[in-house]
């Protein structure tokens, strides 16, 4: 039997975040230079310039950089990205543990 590898993410949410921010790319909405800029300045801004494992810090920047970015050019604005993260929330809150979360409009 083999090892099994270990997960390049260490959180789903991780994952969908550095996806989505993927295909975004891909599909013309910004410039991964653009990108990257954006993401290093957010990093030091934070004092995240130290090395960093991927984990929940890192991502929180990079979450956030998204958010930026897509508020900027208009693609979804801080109003309605505040409030699916309160919807997240509760649907989360509300999911009993092991359950997949459903997000109810």
């Amino acid at each position: 039997m083999s090892e099994r590898p270990e997960p390049v993410f260490s959180a789903p949410w991780h994952a969908q975040a550095f996806a989505l921010t993927v295909h975004l790319n891909e599909t013309g909405h910004f410039a991964w230079a653009d990108w990257a800029e954006r993401f290093g300045a957010n990093l030091a801004r934070h004092g995240l310039a130290r090395e960093l494992d991927g984990g929940d810090d890192y991502f929180a920047v990079w979450l956030e950089t998204l958010e930026n970015l897509l508020a900027e050019d208009g693609s979804a604005g801080r109003a309605e990205a505040e409030q699916m993260r309160a919807d997240w929330e509760r649907a989360y809150l509300a999911t009993p543990h092991g359950a997949p979360v459903r997000l109810g409009r």
